[in-house]
């Protein structure tokens, strides 16, 4: 049984989250030729404030990025995992 774990940080709607789980196994069936009900996907949602890149959690960087500092994410505080 294939299982593919997804970590990404807090904030994805269900329906998002949804599509990531049908996509990711309809690749994964793609390339392998595995029965797609034997494709098991976990996606774990994270605290911005329990995820850090650089010593700095991301709930940093949003505040920064809020209070208008250069954080190099393009003003989103999100430059990290999954996306952000």
């Amino acid at each position: 049984m294939p299982f593919i774990n997804v970590k990404q940080l807090a904030g994805r709607t269900p329906e998002q989250r949804a599509e990531i789980a049908r996509e990711l196994t309809a690749a994964y069936t793609r390339v392998t030729g595995v029965d797609p009900a034997a494709v098991w996907v976990l996606i774990e949602e994270l605290p911005a404030e329990n995820w850090a890149a650089g010593g700095e959690t991301y709930a940093a960087k949003r505040a920064a990025a809020a209070a208008g500092g250069a954080d190099g994410s393009g003003g989103t505080g999100e430059a990290g995992p999954a996306g952000g």
